[in-house]
């Protein structure tokens, strides 16, 4: 195992490279934790011996978001959206390994991997409406391009979480695995997408289309419940 940096940790498992973040409490989007994946990708995919890429987070939870003691202070280190993108442009297959919960910037970090696993009791989402505010790194973009504009709607204008097993159902995780095994189950599977020669599945690249009446439809069905707020048609709009 070799230490990136003091949150994040680049390993083997054969031919499958394994970045770890270890971040308590919540493997929060630090600097640091930004820094140390785009590293640890950059790192794996020159390495001729890895076919796949493996990332799994320490602790109770995979990325729970962004670092809020970051919030209004200035950039440092590689941008979010540089690291997602850097992830999204490896060239070899990425997987995100999930367990607790991928929300906000972590489920936005999921969604720039090729493939995604989960232990059943993971939770899913992207809360920033909660809070009157909007993803900031893709993710009212790469989300309806999975699982299709109507659920993407109603997750992004809710902030409600989704359970791995309707994660599954609806593309956004490709299987889920053992509870008690989330990293061999995450190897296990990459060395099934290389074995298949899988291809890398790009969500940028996806297109999704959308009957204007959905919108319509369901601007009128919430519009009770969005009133008085903001942020719910700014995500629609995005």
């Amino acid at each position: 195992m070799t230490a990136i940096n003091d949150v994040v940790d680049l390993s083997r498992d054969g031919e499958i490279a394994v970045i770890t973040v270890n971040s308590p409490p919540v493997n929060a989007l630090s600097a640091p934790v930004r820094d140390g994946i785009a590293e640890g990708v950059t790192s794996a995919v020159a390495d001729p011996e890895v076919k796949a890429i493996v990332l799994v987070c320490a602790g109770r939870t995979f990325i729970a978001g962004a670092d809020i003691t970051e919030f209004g202070k200035p950039p440092r280190g590689v941008s979010l959206h540089d690291m997602i993108d850097r992830i999204e442009s490896a060239t070899k297959p990425v997987i995100a390994a999930i367990h607790g919960t991928a929300l906000g910037g972590g489920l936005e970090t999921a969604l720039g991997a090729h493939y995604r696993v989960a232990v059943p009791s993971a939770k899913l989402g992207l809360p920033e409406v909660k809070l009157g505010l909007l993803p900031g790194a893709g993710g009212t973009q790469r989300l309806p391009r999975v699982v299709g504009a109507e659920a993407a709607l109603k997750m992004v204008t809710s902030g409600n979480p989704i359970g791995a097993k309707a994660a599954l159902d609806s593309g956004l995780v490709d299987e889920l695995v053992d509870e008690a095994d989330l990293r061999g189950g995450a190897v296990a599977f990459a060395r099934k997408v290389v074995a298949e020669n899988r291809p890398l599945k790009k969500i940028r690249d996806r297109s999704v289309t959308a009957d204007p009446a959905l919108f319509t439809e369901f601007r009128a069905v919430n519009a009770r419940k969005f009133r008085g707020f903001d942020a719910p048609e700014a995500n629609i709009k995005c």
